[in-house]
């Protein structure tokens, strides 16, 4: 009997809600701001908000946080929507905190009548200054103590464009001496003369994150807004504008993000690598964004299991990408379509197999019979790997070397009598003889041998560009060493082989179809692939290589 996963702690909060009446259903956002590109840190928030109202009676919105028209963008709009689909999602009502500009200014003058609000002709350096620090109180601006009419006049115009940038804001008029340097007079409201990629120039006012953050999930009526552990101090400014406002009290909950290892999760450190090019753009297959994974050939399946095992906590703390992998290949193990490439080939003559036969075998697609078989030509000449072939054989060398018989994979026997070199000592050619008898599935040879190795016919095969893809840092956590952390990029992040010799299955490979390389890994066909230059991407090694380079270290 298998035992029943534990609640996490958001979890314990939802039953106890639902148990107690306070609702009967319950409502999550996703509230991306469109300014770039979904990483690994998002989608455990997806699958966070997703998975509660998957689990629990409710929805999920998706609400992009566009209140900042100088940093976003349709086209961040529209890799958000794909990358929360790709994952297996769907969100109820797709929102925007521009659609609340109008009602977020209402509850903007609501303040000011109230008292709880003003017009700051104050400097950002003076606001600054007049902040004090966590241990001095702060000063009161000198136009804090504006009157209600002078405040709603000034907003007024302020809203009309009659101001430049930075000339004014309004501010929450809480405490200057509160505890919280958030809740001393925090702005709520600034001037931008520029173009919203959905609002156009109606608006040279923007409402502050914290401003419109809270009342946004307020208008949706969200009962359980999530975000992580930084928006803490943020809690207390988020009460206290429902409060006074007096609108449906959606509550904040934090948890822990999770930082994987060996990448970084810094939209801003994310667009340095992009902009200096280190990598090629946002969905470069190194890169820990969603567009990045799916392109280097991560299953959705795989992201939400890491994600459901990594779970979440109240401590941040960094998740080794090892574990990411490990989902990886379970996934890739049972999904994955068995293929032969040869990624360094060397030619392979069987000396007496008929010149200009071609023999047709059949092998599995992979380990489970409901994906079938597939025919593989077999020839007087073959590609094998260069690595398969060692002319003074180590010790427990089961593979090629004069003299040594081995498999070939769902072929037949073949045994090793003679190469050829050329001037530099590089091997050019191997010469074999094969034992009819020992066909694969209709062996009746007797004979037994310990190594199967890969092979792809010469005459059939294709040719293809093969990138093998690495971890793009080589320390486990870049963002924590000295200087500057671009010092720590993995210069063997990426290796391209031109002319890696393919089944001819793969002619027809498409963008959605994993393949397990037999041997070399797993692997998907690249966006750059086109019939006449196939591309593949080494999504994951058949193993944790890294592991042993640690236990070397």
């Amino acid at each position: 009997m298998s035992e029943e996963k534990s609640l996490n702690f958001l979890e314990e909060i939802i039953e106890a809600d639902l148990a107690s009446g306070k609702y009967a259903s319950i409502v999550t956002r996703f509230p991306p701001e469109p300014n770039g590109y979904l990483h690994m840190g998002h989608a455990t928030s997806i699958c966070l908000n997703f998975g509660l109202t998957k689990k629990y009676p409710g929805y999920t919105n998706l609400r992009f946080d566009d209140t900042n028209p100088v940093t976003e963008e349709t086209e961040y709009v529209d890799s958000i929507k794909a990358d929360i689909q790709w994952l297996g999602f769907e969100w109820k009502n797709e929102l925007y905190a521009s659609d609340y500009f109008p009602q977020l200014y209402e509850y903007a003058v609501q303040l000011i009548n109230k008292g709880l609000a003003y017009v700051d002709d104050s400097t950002a350096e003076e606001i600054a200054i007049l902040k004090g620090t966590p241990t001095e109180p702060g000063k009161d601006s000198p136009y804090r103590n504006r009157s209600i009419a002078e405040n709603l006049d000034l907003f007024t115009r302020m809203k009309n464009g009659e101001f430049p940038d930075g000339s004014r804001t309004l501010r929450a008029k809480i405490d200057m001496a509160h505890t919280n340097m958030l809740m001393r007079d925090p702005l709520i409201y600034r001037i931008k003369h520029a173009h919203h990629h959905r609002t156009g120039d109606t608006w040279c006012i923007y409402p502050m994150y914290d401003f419109a953050h809270g009342q946004s999930d307020s208008i949706e009526q969200i009962t359980h807004s999530i975000c992580t552990l930084e928006f803490v101090p943020h809690r207390e400014l988020y009460d206290w504008l429902i409060e006074k406002l007096e609108i449906y009290p959606s509550h904040q909950y934090e948890f822990a993000r999770r930082n994987l290892s060996y990448t970084v999760m810094s939209k801003r450190k994310l667009l340095q690598l992009v902009n200096d090019k280190h990598v090629s753009g946002w969905d470069d297959p190194r890169m820990p964004t969603i567009s990045g994974m799916r392109r280097r050939g991560y299953t959705a399946a795989s992201i939400r299991t890491f994600c459901d095992k990594i779970g979440i906590a109240k401590r941040e703390n960094l998740t080794d990408i090892s574990l990411l992998e490990f989902c990886l290949r379970e996934d890739l193990n049972h999904s994955a379509l068995r293929v032969m490439a040869v990624l360094d080939p060397v030619k392979l003559v069987i000396t007496n197999f008929p010149e200009g036969t071609t023999e047709e075998l059949t092998s599995e697609n992979g380990p489970d019979e409901s994906m079938g078989t597939r025919s593989l030509s077999f020839s007087r000449e073959l590609w094998i790997e260069r690595e398969d072939f060692m002319e003074v054989p180590a010790k427990k060398w089961f593979r090629l070397a004069p003299g040594s018989l081995v498999r070939l994979k769902s072929a037949y026997i073949v045994k090793c009598e003679g190469f050829d070199k050329d001037d530099s000592g590089q091997i050019t050619e191997i010469r074999c003889t094969y034992i009819p008898e020992s066909r694969s599935g209709n062996d009746t040879s007797g004979i037994n041998v310990k190594g199967t190795i890969h092979w792809v016919s010469v005459p059939h095969a294709i040719s293809a560009e093969i990138r093998l893809y690495d971890r793009l840092f080589k320390v486990e956590d870049p963002s924590s060493e000295e200087g500057d952390f671009k010092d720590y990029i993995n210069p063997d992040s990426l290796q391209i082989i031109p002319n890696a010799m393919v089944e001819p299955s793969l002619a027809n490979a498409t963008a959605d179809t994993r393949y397990q390389f037999i041997r070399k890994g797993y692997f998907c066909t690249d966006k750059d692939s086109t019939a006449d230059h196939l591309v593949f991407n080494r999504t994951v090694t058949l193993k944790d290589a890294w592991a042993k380079e640690t236990k070397k270290g």
